[in-house]
């Protein structure tokens, strides 16, 4: 039985010096994949916290623009409204003075016996607001015996022509039409030969 058992435990260190190279090969390849799923883990996680960052970063971006945009968009609508106003009071100050002349035009009228020197004030004042629209960019569009545009005239009524070189033409403007800055700002009414 001794013979038999040290015959067995021959084996038995033949196998385990025989298997050892093979089962340390497989161990360390087994223990190379699961570090391998481990640092594929850790990548994939470390990947994801990365990606959470960028998102929170982006996001506050985000709502950082949208505030800056709508602070934005309430100045420039208010800095709108006050040039709106200061525009319009503008051009009031400047009408002021032609007020002030008619004023004195109808106190005048009440208290001068001379005409021709209230029509000539009169004319006066209608010149000095005629000058004062001209530089606001108010011009009058020409109607009188020219070729009817529905661009720039409305035709209030149609007559006969007095002539046969007034057909198709303005004989008459019952309400003179003006431009502000090229743009027409109303179309002059008037009256058609046919």
């Amino acid at each position: 039985m001794t013979k038999d058992k040290s015959k067995l435990d021959k084996e038995d260190l033949e196998v385990k010096d025989t298997a050892t190279p093979e089962t340390e090969e497989k161990v360390t390849e087994k223990e190379e994949k699961t570090e391998k799923k481990k640092s594929k883990k850790e990548k994939k996680t470390d990947e994801i916290e990365e990606l959470g960052t960028k998102l929170q970063e982006m996001n506050d971006k985000y709502m950082r623009l949208s505030a800056e945009f709508d602070n934005y968009r309430k100045r420039t609508l208010k800095e709108k409204m006050e040039l709106i106003k200061s525009a319009g009071e503008k051009i009031l100050v400047n009408v002021l003075p032609v007020m002030d002349n008619f004023e004195r035009a109808l106190k005048s009228v009440d208290e001068s016996s001379d005409i021709n020197g209230v029509k000539e004030g009169i004319h006066l004042i209608h010149t000095n607001f005629k000058d004062f629209m001209t530089q606001q960019g108010v011009k009058e569009i020409e109607a009188t015996n020219l070729d009817f545009n529905t661009d720039l005239h409305e035709a209030i009524t149609k007559i006969p022509a007095p002539s046969e070189e007034l057909k198709g033409k303005i004989v008459d403007c019952v309400e003179k039409g003006y431009f502000l800055n090229d743009k027409v700002i109303r179309f002059s009414k008037v009256v058609v030969g046919e």
